[in-house]
């Protein structure tokens, strides 16, 4: 079989153009194939219409080797897609016993009885792969022409991931010959995605030409996805790890992680290796770091609470904050912060501190404290930092903003 394998998904249904769902089967399907060396060339969506259907088919039956559908095959007059592959291959559609029976099973454990609807999902084209769907009525059917393979599955996204995982993947890897494929992320953070292409340059230039570099840039952070291809994995890791020991050099500490894991399950992961815990105290992000450090099962092992300090008075009464201090510098200022922090850790006996005040718009700015201006500070019994940052005018960008400085901040000093 040939290396180089074109992929295309096609997925079928109007609820997917009409915005009613999001198409995650693609998602799912380009992981999964990518896992296994297949590189996807395409992915469509098309209505539930035959002619939108034929042409799509068409398009990709010239342009690809092989083809994954999904969509289409349920029991319903605008579930066309069997009817529509039969005639692409010039086959007929015939009643098959085994898809019958499979049928049969699913539907005896569902409150509803067996009708000519359900009856009719045991015809398949009678040239097909019938591959069994044991979670619900609808097969998958494998088709052959032209050195060409074109799978249907059908749109329910958990029985699409119970043939992908129990069936054509598997069959997959044994008809082709695929390359490794590796991806590796390094989450870069204090960089502009700009300024951080310019650092690295003559680095990705030097990336041998099996290797190639993506920017995702987040708000708060860079995402460098370093994608390898190659036919023995084993040298592929091997080149992979020297790229990524020389990108290290030339960064350092701004490297937040070497994972695409998110930067709140990282911290409580750190934390927790370490036995340590932490407390928050928010204004500006309102509660935003409580929320995403708790959304992470097991969080109560390491995080023992926070305080929304959004008015001075509270900021005063729980934190404890000096009043002269918010009468002399403002809320927004180096010193509230680092005593809201500090204050935080002393008063639920935490290891870590972390403390936000700033203005996140879109009024309340002034000349020297515009919209944007945000202070952040960590601490621990031993060491505190602080720094003002100046991020921008959208009030909800400058909220997540601040909360992944703060963890990333934070990180320093775990």
């Amino acid at each position: 079989m040939k290396n180089q394998i074109k992929v295309d998904i096609i997925t079928i249904g109007d609820e997917i153009l009409i915005g009613q769902i999001v198409d995650t089967n693609s998602s799912f399907i380009a992981k999964e194939l990518n896992k296994i060396g297949f590189s996807i060339a395409h992915m469509v969506s098309v209505a539930d219409r035959k002619e939108e259907i034929q042409l799509a088919l068409e398009e990709s039956f010239n342009k690809s080797n092989l083809i994954l559908i999904t969509g289409g095959l349920g029991p319903t007059k605008d579930d066309i897609t069997k009817n529509v592959l039969s005639d692409f291959f010039e086959m007929h559609l015939v009643f098959d016993p085994s898809v019958f029976t499979d049928v049969e099973n699913i539907i005896s454990h569902r409150t509803n009885a067996m009708n000519d609807l359900n009856r009719k999902q045991a015809y398949v084209p009678d040239g097909c792969t019938v591959i069994h769907n044991k979670v619900g009525t609808a097969p998958a059917m494998w088709f052959e022409k032209h050195n060409h393979i074109i799978i249907s599955m059908p749109g329910v996204p958990q029985e699409m991931k119970w043939l992908m995982e129990n069936e054509i993947l598997e069959r997959l890897k044994n008809y082709y010959k695929t390359p490794a494929i590796i991806h590796e992320n390094i989450i870069v953070c204090g960089y502009p995605e700009s300024v951080l292409a310019e650092k690295i340059a003559d680095w990705e230039d030097s990336l041998p030409d099996f290797i190639s570099l993506a920017y995702l840039p987040n708000l708060s952070f860079v995402k460098l996805r370093l994608s390898g291809i190659l036919a023995h994995k084993q040298e592929l890791k091997e080149v992979m790890s020297q790229q990524i020991e020389k990108l290290t050099a030339l960064l350092g500490d701004a490297i937040f992680a070497y994972e695409d894991t998110p930067m709140e399950v990282l911290i409580g992961r750190w934390l927790k290796e370490k036995n340590k815990t932490l407390s928050v105290a928010e204004s500006c992000t309102g509660g935003n770091m409580a929320h995403l450090i708790t959304s992470v099962s097991g969080s109560s092992d390491y995080f023992c609470g926070g305080v929304v300090a959004y008015s001075n008075q509270i900021k005063q009464s729980v934190l404890g904050v000096p009043v002269n201090l918010l009468e002399k510098y403002g809320a927004v200022s180096q010193q509230v912060v680092e005593s809201m922090a500090q204050n935080v850790m002393n008063l639920m006996h935490t290891d870590f501190g972390v403390a936000t005040s700033g203005i996140a718009g879109p009024f309340g700015g002034t000349e020297e404290k515009p919209v944007g201006t945000v202070w952040i500070c960590v601490c621990s019994k031993d060491e505190i930092k602080s720094k003002c940052f100046r991020f921008g005018n959208i009030r909800e960008r400058n909220i997540e903003r601040a909360t992944y400085a703060a963890f990333t901040m934070l990180k320093e000093i775990i």
